[in-house]
């Protein structure tokens, strides 16, 4: 037997399976097969993989691509992706006219993206919703965003006057009769926050504990709720994205039943390890805030029971300097696709226990199977060759300057996180090896174009 790549003596970290001693063979960039240990092949190249662990590469789920340098991020971003194990990134693409703004977009990312990458569509207006079945065919786009933050006074700030709840319930209506959409949802209450953040302000708080007074847990719970019955009362799936509170969490464990539309929830790596008494201050604002150390336990749970079936970084690349200000005044969002896995493996693996296999299901297979991502996010014969290979006792020091972002800073900055992406494959060719992308890699990244179906 004769491949172009084999990936020899790894552990294979097979998503909601287990580990698994084994080569891999690669043909014309999908896996031809899984050899076992001794079994003799030949291959053009061949990577020794002894003593570390192989992931299916890293699709991040939610990432903000274009929020730092326009289109220069697909460059940027995909390289500081390929670091950290990541093979896929869905993006979410939002403007006034999607059928004008998509295919533009697209183009872009190919002529400069190194990994695979999809979008997501922003419904901030009717409009949206009435061309939502036309743009999700014509485009391959079968999931959609509603910003429930973007109502009333926040939204005008924006310049978004229609987001309100008719919004959000036509939008769910429109998604149940598209095959294998999910709509989903930002939670946050925002026409309550002003009742905590004005005294806050009067009092002179400029911290980041502050930040998560004047929006608490429960105004995401509330929302949470509002989306989950509509989604049931339309049968349309919801998917409440970046989940920061347990109580939301909670909230859902009650609202799922057998027959009801399904309720699907995301979290971020940074609602996994920061908490709002965190040392960046202002370089951690994010909505939803960072929580309590207790919420950040909560949910660590709910991954480990497979309640969080998806992980994400939520990656904004701006710049260190639209953090300046105080608090309030401050950009919200930071960068994280480079740091996504290594913090999932200090974090879960080595100060929780949570399987890899889990680990590798929230950031691979569960992502390819809500988001219809055919033949991605596995490890198996005829999927596409994309593995992240991790050293599990290898640490990773956070610096910004490597990480090739357009950004210039993080807020794990300084930490030595336990765990490292050693290589990144994309289609069965390698692309990052020792913190470094490799000379000649330029754009090749696939825009994932998809349809109806399991992955």
């Amino acid at each position: 037997m004769h491949f172009d790549l084999i990936l020899k003596n790894g552990t294979l970290v097979i998503p909601g399976t287990g580990l698994v001693d084994a080569s891999v063979a690669v043909t014309g960039g999908r896996i031809a097969a899984l050899l076992a240990p001794g079994q003799i092949a030949t291959a053009v190249r061949v990577i020794d993989c002894k003593g570390k662990h192989v992931f299916p590469g890293v699709i991040d789920p939610h990432t903000h691509i274009g929020f730092g340098a326009k289109e220069a991020d697909f460059l940027t971003e995909s390289r500081s992706a390929a670091l950290g194990g990541v093979t896929g990134m869905m993006t979410f693409h939002r403007s006034d006219d999607l059928a004008l703004s998509t295919g533009p977009w697209r183009e872009a990312g190919e002529a400069r993206s190194i990994i695979d990458f999809g979008f997501h569509f922003g419904v901030t207006s009717r409009a949206h919703v009435e061309t939502l079945a036309e743009n999700a065919a014509r485009f391959g786009v079968t999931s959609i965003k509603v910003y429930l933050m973007y109502k009333g006074a926040a939204g005008a700030a924006k310049g978004f006057g229609e987001v309100d709840d008719a919004l959000l319930f036509r939008a769910l209506q429109a998604g149940a009769k598209i095959p294998g959409a999910v709509v989903g949802v930002h939670c946050e209450n925002t026409e309550v926050i002003p009742v905590f953040r004005e005294p806050l302000r009067e009092a002179g708080r400029d911290d980041l504990k502050a930040w998560d007074e004047q929006s608490p847990g429960f105004l995401e719970t509330e929302n949470v709720f509002r989306v989950c019955w509509f989604g049931e009362k339309t049968g349309c799936p919801v998917n409440i994205v970046h989940m920061s509170a347990a109580e939301s969490l909670d909230l859902v464990r009650r609202l799922r039943r057998p027959g009801r539309a399904p309720i699907h929830v995301e979290t971020c790596a940074h609602y996994l390890s920061l908490s709002h008494d965190d040392a960046s201050g202002s370089l951690a604002k994010v909505n939803p805030p960072l929580r309590s150390q207790s919420d950040i336990d909560a949910l660590w749970e709910g991954v480990r029971l497979g309640e969080i079936s998806t992980i994400g970084s939520d990656h904004v690349p701006r710049k260190a300097a639209t953090k300046e200000g105080g608090i309030w005044n401050a950009s919200a969002g930071f960068p994280g696709i480079a740091t996504l896995l290594p913090v999932l493996l200090d974090e879960g693996w080595h100060r929780r226990g949570v399987g890899l296999d889990v680990l590798a299901a929230a950031t691979s297979a569960n992502v390819a199977d809500l988001y219809n991502l055919a033949g991605r996010g596995r490890i198996a014969p005829g999927y596409s060759a994309d593995f992240a290979i991790v050293d599990l006792d290898g640490e990773t020091l956070v610096d910004p300057d490597q990480l090739e972002s357009h950004s210039d800073y993080t807020p794990w900055a300084g930490r030595k996180l336990k765990g490292a992406v050693t290589a990144t494959v994309l289609k069965g060719r390698l692309i990052a090896e020792g913190g470094k992308i490799l000379p000649g890699i330029e754009a090749g990244g696939e825009y994932i174009f998809r349809t109806a179906g399991k992955a």
